[in-house]
């Protein structure tokens, strides 16, 4: 795997606190890797980073931001409109180039046993890196959230994570660790603030109410707006542009209007549609900046290293 290049996107339950989401990107600094993304959401109260280079340092990388983000963001504190099990919540590991899936399911292993062995965060492996069948669905693993997950795992061993545990971490939870490709997050506004609404877009778009495959949808608001917040996990099967148009066929027979899209994170070049009229609403939408191609060619620069005293919420 000499000249690979693999990507992992860590989520943190943390989305308000600047100088908190520094501190975590900052620690995840390691030589042969590239900074390529890093957004805040407020309401969701999330932070999103985007890494990418060689396999094993990019797994060091991944390891050190979970560590930072156990010591800085309390769940018993923590709250935002995203499902959330973990103070650092999702750790995907993405093939880019010259590595297969199935390498990357044992890199996310190799993580998983460090968060362990180093930081006491028990870890649930997902997508094509779990255990069983029943994990390989990122919402079953997290199913209750942080809250209910914790008195689970005492209870009922179906639900004790693969590394570590059996019980979670006292503030920080557990994290789930796996490996999957490409994942676009596209989120729509729309001109009305009736929740109702969208959540019931939601759940005809997803898959596992029978409609696009490989879509993940929910419903929340965001400052005062109905937004429809999106996973597309198979781009070969549904193109962004195709999960527009279904949600726009859906906000006609609504009578709502489209306000804006708004991509997190990046997307791969094949997936990039110019002309496209989620393109035309984007906000704040730079190639050269969100497609993973051309980020890599001229990553970001790492934040400082930055000290943050205390815990989140105990400061």
């Amino acid at each position: 795997m000499t000249d690979a290049v693999v990507e992992c996107v860590p989520n943190f339950s943390e989305g308000r606190d600047e100088d908190v989401v520094r501190a975590i990107v900052s620690a995840m600094r390691v030589d042969g890797v590239r900074l390529l993304d890093w957004s805040m959401d407020a309401d969701h109260n999330r932070s999103v980073v985007t890494v990418a280079g060689e396999p094993h340092a990019v797994v060091e990388s991944a390891v050190r931001g979970v560590g930072r983000a156990a010591e800085l963001i309390d769940l018993t504190r923590q709250q935002g409109v995203h499902p959330r099990m973990g103070a650092a919540d999702v750790v995907p590991f993405v093939p880019v180039r010259g590595i297969t899936l199935e390498q990357c399911a044992l890199l996310a292993r190799q993580a998983g046993a460090e968060i362990w062995r180093r930081h006491a965060v028990p870890v649930y492996y997902y997508g094509a890196a779990a255990s069983r069948p029943d994990r390989a669905n990122l919402e079953d693993v997290r199913r209750g959230q942080f809250e209910e997950l914790r008195e689970l795992v005492l209870r009922d061993h179906a639900r004790c994570p693969d590394q570590g545990g059996p019980e979670l971490h006292a503030t920080a939870g557990a994290s789930a660790v796996g490996a999957r490709r490409f994942l676009v997050a596209f989120n729509i506004y729309f001109d009305t603030q009736d929740v109702s609404v969208v959540r019931q877009m939601a759940k005809r778009i997803r898959a596992s109410s029978g409609g696009l495959p490989g879509v993940k949808a929910m419903g929340v608001i965001v400052r005062g707006q109905a937004q429809l917040s999106m996973n597309i996990t198979d781009l070969h099967a549904v193109s962004i542009s195709a999960a527009y148009e279904k949600a726009a066929e859906l906000a006609m027979q609504q009578r709502v209007g489209l306000v804006r899209t708004e991509l997190i994170g990046l997307l791969p070049e094949h997936a990039y549609e110019r002309d496209s009229e989620w393109m035309r609403l984007s906000i704040e939408f730079d190639p050269e900046i969100k497609v993973i191609e051309r980020r890599l060619k001229s990553p970001m620069e790492w934040p400082e290293e930055m000290t943050v005293s205390g815990i989140v919420g105990k400061r």
